[in-house]
């Protein structure tokens, strides 16, 4: 059957604007708008006719006007939980001026009801649904729900991204994927509950012409591998990346490489070997918590039988720079955890370290538990405008210790990491620990304009902090120039995590105040304002998938 042409705006919901991961003041003092590209989105426009014509517009980078609505016969939109707030937000603009509208994304295969306006759902991987969908909306469908069978989708049949759609000055760097689910069962976490635990890969060949897609377009510089698990499926990823290091060589490495993968990395020396000459410079892990029967208690086995600061040190000296997550909140937590869980931030020398209170998300282990001890606050799933960061929407469930003490614990390590002195005292430490040996120091002139706007920021707005800046900048200089590009980007950083820790702070503390006066704790708070450093002290003017 021919498909009839259809005019597709594709609208990426804005994240919730208080987050640990949305680096605003670090775009703004980098000429970027946001941190990462919408990936999802361009996906599933490579999944479409060719006939239609797609728009893509960006509320995180760009307003949307009426004049978009009025070109669009159709809106495309949704997201994950911190999208929630905008999503809801754009399906109820689009039943106001008549358009249709299709959401998907994670969060609405895992909480279906909270998005019940919209026209027509699709849930679960696009590329198991697209085409029904397609072909049910030229046949003059108007409402529906599309479901992918779990687990199922071929991924090796998902076509490369539109990165045509994207304006690659709106951003500090793009994504591409190379695998979906993980093996391990950690009781929080829902990717093997929306993606599986046999991680499905993408073809040697297709993941080089997505490479070469973005490399012909012109652009050079960081990419994102955005798998939950970079290494879940070792004997898939072993095979691809001596095809990255050849593809890199005959380019002259375009392209540096950030990911997310788990702290066993550092048992596999020649998947080191291999990331490293793929020239990857970064990686996420999930350390959580330091405590071995924490790790036991959340089913993260692989965690324990191991030294973190010498596995975190190894992978130091692969060139590849950590950062990682900690939570705050498990039932097996007994006593004070704080010192705990400081002692191990310092002592593995990770200065970006996102800390989290414990959050029962939809479909996952933990939820299902909790709702079996009858532990789930009402409305657990819909946690309002504090979107998906667990820096505010965490503990939505009756806790076993405490909760005054887990909020006293969290307060206290974000007081402490964030510390402006002992967070730089990190990135000193961490920079002479960096081995990029085998690369050259070099910067495309898109990153030289950015560290000249980063160093007259420190120079010229930032006084608080200005000297620890230069004597971070000096220590590299000195011991292990080849880092100071690396030691640069987590010293950018501190720009948002150093305020942004101080906010969540504060509302812990109002958390605090709350029990301590007896007053019933609202499901819903109203915020406080976005922070952002400013003048000389980098000051608080008085939140998170």
């Amino acid at each position: 059957m021919a498909l009839k042409s259809c005019r597709l705006l594709m609208i990426y919901p804005r994240f919730t604007a208080p987050s640990f991961w949305n680096y605003h003041d670090v775009c703004k003092v980098l000429g970027a708008r946001y941190p990462t590209a919408p990936l999802s989105l361009i996906t599933v426009a490579a999944l479409l006719p060719p006939s239609w014509d797609v728009r893509l517009l960006d509320r995180n980078a760009e307003e949307l006007t009426p004049a978009d609505l009025d070109r669009a016969d159709l809106v495309m939109t949704g997201g994950m939980m911190a999208q929630k707030t905008d999503t809801l937000d754009i399906i109820r603009i689009c039943r106001e001026q008549g358009k249709p509208v299709v959401v998907g994304g994670c969060d609405v295969t895992s909480s279906p009801h909270l998005y019940a306006e919209a026209d027509f759902q699709v849930r679960g991987e696009a590329e198991g649904m697209m085409e029904t969908f397609v072909e049910a909306w030229t046949a003059g469908e108007r409402k529906g729900v599309f479901t992918s069978e779990k687990f199922t989708v071929d991924i090796t049949q998902s076509p490369t991204p539109r990165f045509d759609l994207l304006n690659f000055s709106h951003y500090l760097y793009p994504g591409v994927q190379f695998s979906r689910g993980c093996p391990f069962t950690c009781e929080f976490c829902d990717i093997i509950e929306l993606y599986g635990r046999v991680p499905r890969t993408k073809t040697n060949d297709q993941m080089l012409a997505e490479l070469d897609a973005l490399y012909r377009l012109g652009y050079r510089g960081f990419v994102d591998f955005v798998d939950d698990n970079f290494i879940g499926n070792k004997k898939a990823i072993k095979r691809f990346l001596p095809a990255l290091v050849n593809w890199q060589k005959e380019r002259g490495y375009p392209f540096e490489f950030s990911t997310e993968a788990t702290i066993n990395l550092a048992d596999d020396d020649e998947l080191l070997d291999l990331m490293r000459g793929a020239n990857f410079f970064m990686i996420f892990v999930g350390i959580e918590s330091p405590n071995t029967e924490t790790l036991i208690a959340m089913q993260k086995k692989q965690n324990t039988r191991r030294s973190l600061s010498a596995s975190v040190n190894k992978i130091y000296k692969s060139g590849i720079v950590v950062k990682a997550g900690f939570i705050v909140g498990f039932d097996s937590e007994k006593l004070s955890v704080a010192n705990e869980m400081i002692d191990c931030i310092e002592s593995t020398s990770i200065p970006n370290c996102m800390v989290g209170l414990l959050a029962a998300l939809p479909t996952t282990q933990l939820t299902r538990r909790l709702a079996r001890e009858g532990r789930l606050h009402s409305g657990y799933d819909n946690q309002g405008e504090a979107g998906g960061d667990q820096g505010i929407t965490g503990l939505n469930f009756e806790t076993l210790r405490p909760r005054r003490d887990v909020y006293l614990d969290y307060a206290t390590i974000l007081e402490k990491i964030y510390d402006r002195e002992a967070y730089f005292k990190r990135v000193r430490r961490m920079g002479r620990l960096i081995d990029r040996s085998n690369r050259a120091m070099s910067l495309s002139m898109r990153e030289l304009l950015m560290v000249a706007r980063l160093i007259w920021h420190m120079q010229v707005k930032q006084k608080g902090i200005r000297g620890s800046f230069w004597n971070t900048v000096l220590d590299c200089a000195i011991h292990n120039p080849r880092a100071l590009k690396y030691v640069m980007i987590t010293m950018a950083l501190y720009l948002h995590i150093g305020p942004f820790s101080r906010y969540v702070r504060a509302h812990t503390e109002e958390q605090i105040a709350l029990i301590d006066t007896g007053e019933q704790m609202e499901s819903r708070l109203a915020l406080p304002p976005v922070p952002s450093m400013r003048g000389s002290g980098g000051t608080l003017a008085t939140k998170a998938g």
